[in-house]
């Protein structure tokens, strides 16, 4: 049948042709706020304006820095999820490994 060999394949978006958005964590949202970000901010100034090629601009500027801003507050709180969950982790490895023995801190 159609399709059998592509179970575990997932369909890639690509931005640009280069950017896999897909793999990478938190392009996806960021493009996704950009691009809103950018029609409010391009439509918005338009309204108020009405010039056409300074609203454009405006768009593409709220859509670069709104992604930029929209990924790099993702990535830092995923590496601070990382560091809490790494701290848990080390945590309840000592407290495996010390307990019941003269080094656990509950017996003192």
């Amino acid at each position: 049948m159609a399709g059998e060999g592509e179970e575990g394949k997932t369909k890639s978006f690509k931005l640009l042709g280069i950017l896999d958005i897909q793999n990478i964590p938190c392009a996806r949202g960021a493009v996704l706020h950009g691009s809103a970000a950018s029609i409010l901010v391009g439509l918005g100034h338009f309204l108020a304006t009405s010039r056409v090629k300074r609203s454009f601009d405006f768009g593409v500027g709220g859509f670069m820095l709104t992604t930029l801003g929209s990924w790099f507050y993702c990535r830092y709180n995923n590496a601070k999820l990382r560091m809490q969950q790494k701290m848990i982790k080390d945590g309840l490895k000592n407290k495996v490994m010390y307990e019941g023995t003269s080094l656990d801190p509950t017996r003192k």
